[in-house]
């Protein structure tokens, strides 16, 4: 008894403790925040961008004009230029947005805008912002830009507290990713803005896919946007950062010019040079797939745990994977199917459907919890017929040049999310086929009706990815194995390729925890 009075002494002693914490700092109220919106289409249509695109989309009514952006640089490229030539509105939407090479330089392009006079809304999640603050005030200081963040951190210095007190709240992230100029031209994909995901990291790459898109899908993205920056969970900067002291465009100066001497940085910058993507969009010559195009996006309210089932994508995105008749196609970085998941894709097996699914190989990964989350699931769809690819890491791939058709080049890492059904449709957005995905972080994405953007990923698996990925196989023992073509052969691994028992063992013990919906 006097041990168990002990316990509940110490226990009421520390739940007071962290509500005295919680209450000493709060979220402020967003009564009074600015109400803005996007440019309008007939605006749109006045500024170069939009005449520019307004002839090509009139030869297409009801079609958009989609660029698949697979080669890193070029993807950097596309959203400098692109902001560069924005003359009344940019519409930025991030998970992660990193102050190294491209994020400096990307934030140097915004403020740019602004002071040409362009009105510049940028909306970032906040689990990724940690010592971003003085940036973000540099940029928010510019009477053009305003930034707000998304679940803001309470606990600017110790954010986990944030997980112990409001745990509901800073568990919900918004994924989304894209980058909108005069309601004209978008990018939307997996990218997030560090140097990783376009080739501007020496230690690690991201094999990614964005889009470019032109037509009338922009003012889906534009209208999307609005309903995130008025959400319950969009808070203005300068209310978070109050009493955090003022700031001004020198400190976003400064961290360019540390950039600009650094001299990979600039052999970087001067790669992107050669970039004739928007150039060519402005001109009126580059090359688009023009097909019907649709936004599919989670309500906002997912932030605060609100939305309805209806309102989620994947309730418009079931459809889409539901009705594959002959082929799927699906690309997943982090791939974590969960029982139900596994089941729907296992009776799509039965009825007769090609699936064939690529992730990172525990080799390759970089978060370790949801390779255990996918490996509990693979001998479920082997068992069905289901095929399934893990991408190798760069150093073990059989070509480390190959290009891995519209998942970019050869990388540490995958990160893209796409799937292709019966080389007819594609799907390219921030969506992971994992729990997260689905009930906690808001996601974002275009379903294309596109036969030839869609039998790229066909012949892409095919082709490119037999090259660069383990393909897993089950013995008639039921154990797994994996094969990998090297040097003209296939060379035979009976346990995870190039890891070691500890990790092995690490993946099994998470797999056996309760923690996929956290995944």
């Amino acid at each position: 008894m006097k041990l168990s009075g002990s316990k509940n002494a110490w226990g009421l002693m520390f739940g007071i403790s962290l509500g005295l914490l919680g209450g000493c700092q709060s979220l402020p109220s967003l009564e009074g925040r600015s109400q803005t919106g996007a440019l309008s289409e007939a605006e749109a249509s006045e500024t170069t961008l939009g005449q520019a695109i307004s002839p090509r989309a009139k030869e297409h009514p009801g079609e958009s004009g989609i660029l698949a952006l697979s080669n890193p640089r070029k993807a950097f490229a596309a959203r400098t230029l692109l902001a560069q030539a924005a003359e009344r509105t940019l519409d930025v939407q991030y998970y992660i947005w990193q102050d190294d090479i491209t994020g400096t330089l990307l934030f140097q392009a915004l403020f740019d805008a602004a002071k040409r006079g362009v009105r510049v809304r940028l909306l970032l999640d906040d689990m990724n912002t940690a010592g971003l603050d003085p940036l973000l005030l540099a940029l928010d200081s510019h009477a053009n830009i305003e930034v707000r963040l998304f679940n803001p951190f309470v606990h600017r210095s110790f954010r986990p507290l944030d997980f112990i007190l409001h745990f509901s709240r800073a568990n919900r992230r918004m994924h989304n990713k894209s980058f909108t100029a005069d309601n004209a031209a978008t990018i939307v994909g997996g990218r997030n803005i560090a140097d990783e995901y376009f080739g501007a990291s020496e230690n690690t790459m991201f094999a990614d896919l964005d889009v470019l898109a032109v037509g009338p899908v922009v003012n889906e993205v534009s209208q999307d946007f609005d309903r995130y920056w008025a959400s319950r969970s969009s808070y203005p900067l300068g209310d978070i950062l109050k009493g955090s002291g003022s700031a001004d465009g020198r400190e976003l100066s400064e961290a360019v010019n540390k950039i600009n001497n650094d001299e990979d940085a600039r052999a970087y910058i001067e790669a992107l040079r050669n970039s004739e993507t928007i150039k060519g969009l402005i001109q009126g010559r580059l090359a688009l797939e023009w097909a019907e195009t649709r936004l599919i996006s989670d309500d906002p309210a997912k932030g605060v745990g609100e939305a309805s089932n209806e309102a989620l994508l994947t309730y418009r995105l079931n459809p889409v994977i539901g009705e594959a008749q002959t082929e799927l196609e699906l690309v997943s970085a982090y791939f974590v199917p969960t029982k139900v998941g596994a089941e729907a894709l296992v009776e799509l097996a039965q009825k007769g459907v090609d699936i064939k699914v690529l992730t990172n190989s525990l080799e390759a990964t970089d978060v370790i919890p949801v390779h255990a989350g996918y490996a509990k699931r693979r001998k479920t769809l082997l068992k069905a017929g289901i095929t399934l690819y893990e991408i190798r890491g760069a150093s073990a791939q059989a070509d480390a040049t190959q290009n891995t058709g519209p998942f970019g080049s050869s990388a540490a890492s995958l990160h893209a999310k796409t799937f292709a059904v019966d080389d007819e449709r594609l799907f390219v957005g921030s969506f992971n086929f994992d729990p997260r995905s689905a009930k906690l972080n808001t996601e974002l994405g275009f379903v294309i009706e596109s036969p030839e953007l869609a039998k790229r990923v066909s012949q892409t698996f095919e082709t490119n990815v037999p090259k660069n990925a383990y393909l897993v196989k089950l013995s008639q023992d039921g154990d797994l194995y994996w094969l990998a073509q090297q040097n003209g052969k296939l060379e035979r691994f009976d346990t995870e390729p190039n890891t070691s028992i500890w990790k092995r063992i690490g993946v099994y013990i998470t797999a056996k925890l309760p923690i996929e919906w956290l995944l």
